[in-house]
């Protein structure tokens, strides 16, 4: 069990990690830098959902034989469409972001960078769900599903979390808040994750046959959260080819930590 909670911390203390930034960085960081950051995030969950999430659900539904995928695809769609509904219920950054550009002056930058808070804390969920689903399948000895991936799997979230926390509490900074504050937010908006992390691990344990099904549900998730947010913001104005070069980075970090440590 200790294990379960370590692999469930370590996404949240990358998050921290990132935040912390706040105390060492003077300026805010710049547009080249968080489109790098963005796209080594977009490329690290890619690569999870795939070789965490995905494969390990087709490969425990191999009875079913050539229908072995159906679990894998209907678990993506519920996970496609959960966060399609969360789009709609919760504030989204790129509405938020296009009020406070009709805006003018500090405050529209401060709406800006709460939209960000929110989105960025939207993404967190399904993160913290796949960590979730991939350590309730480890507790239910499910033989697609090792220690060493379950951390790589946890490993490769945090990675891409300490960047999304350094953009939380940098500009919060920038924007006049103290730097304990901004700290403070940039953490908070991580604690989603081991909260319903834990949550997936206590309703996966009761469900063990639907593991496939979850599995995959936190793939279509995440990779949501990769087309609706980070590519887009990785791929606005000019040098987009940033971006798109440390997706490649991001994608064969993961790749190589899953097989690795899998």
């Amino acid at each position: 069990m200790k294990t379960v909670i370590w692999g469930l911390m370590i996404p949240f203390i990358g998050t921290a990690g990132g935040a912390a930034c706040v105390f060492f960085l003077k300026n805010d960081l710049k547009i080249g830098v968080q489109r790098a950051l963005t796209g080594f995030a977009a490329g690290v969950m890619v690569a999870a959902s795939i070789w965490s999430l995905i494969v390990p659900a087709i490969e425990q539904s191999a009875a079913k034989g050539r229908w072995a995928f159906l679990p894998a695809f209907i678990g993506f769609w519920f996970g496609i469409l959960f966060l399609l509904l969360l789009d709609h219920v919760i504030p989204h950054l790129h509405r938020g972001i296009d009020q406070a550009d009709q805006a003018e002056g500090p405050k529209a930058n401060l709406n800006r960078t709460i939209m960000m808070v929110l989105a960025v804390t939207l993404h967190n969920i399904p993160e913290g769900m796949a960590v979730g689903v991939v350590y309730a399948g480890l507790l239910a000895g499910s033989g697609n599903i090792t220690a060493g991936g379950a951390l790589a799997l946890a490993l490769g979230i945090a990675i891409q979390n300490f960047p999304e926390g350094a953009i939380i509490s940098m500009p919060l900074y920038a924007e006049g808040k103290s730097k304990p504050k901004s700290f403070w937010l940039g953490v908070l908006s991580g604690a989603v994750e081991p909260i319903f992390g834990g949550l997936t691990v206590l309703i996966a344990s009761l469900v063990v046959p639907a593991m496939p099904y979850l599995l995959s549900f936190a793939a279509g998730a995440m990779l949501y959260v990769v087309v609706e947010e980070l590519i887009p913001e990785m791929s606005e104005g000019v040098h987009s080819n940033i971006g798109v070069v440390f997706f490649a980075v991001g994608f064969s970090l993961m790749m190589a930590l899953d097989v690795a440590l899998g």
